[in-house]
């Protein structure tokens, strides 16, 4: 009897492992994909502020929504600086 418990309670530990793992997985999968668009779009924004005729000031707010938001958040700081709105 406490055989057939203990093999009962290791094919539970393994499937329970098995779906944890895969939890990981796509939560690093998620994190990456995150972790990727901070660096481009920071990278986006340095590399903006080269050009010589628009500057978009580095302080926390602009690097907080280039980091968050990636090509699409460079694109709406260079939209707000456009219309003048810093």
């Amino acid at each position: 009897m406490d055989l057939l418990l203990l093999i009962i309670l290791g094919i539970v530990v393994v499937v329970l492992a098995i779906f944890g793992l895969k939890l990981l997985l796509e939560i690093g999968k998620i994190a990456l994909y995150i972790l990727l668009n901070m660096i481009f779009g920071l990278i986006l924004l340095f590399l903006f502020n080269l050009l010589p005729f628009f500057k978009i000031p580095i302080n926390v707010l602009t690097l907080l929504i280039a980091g968050f938001g990636g090509v699409f958040g460079v694109l709406i700081l260079i939209i707000a600086k456009a219309l003048g709105f810093y």
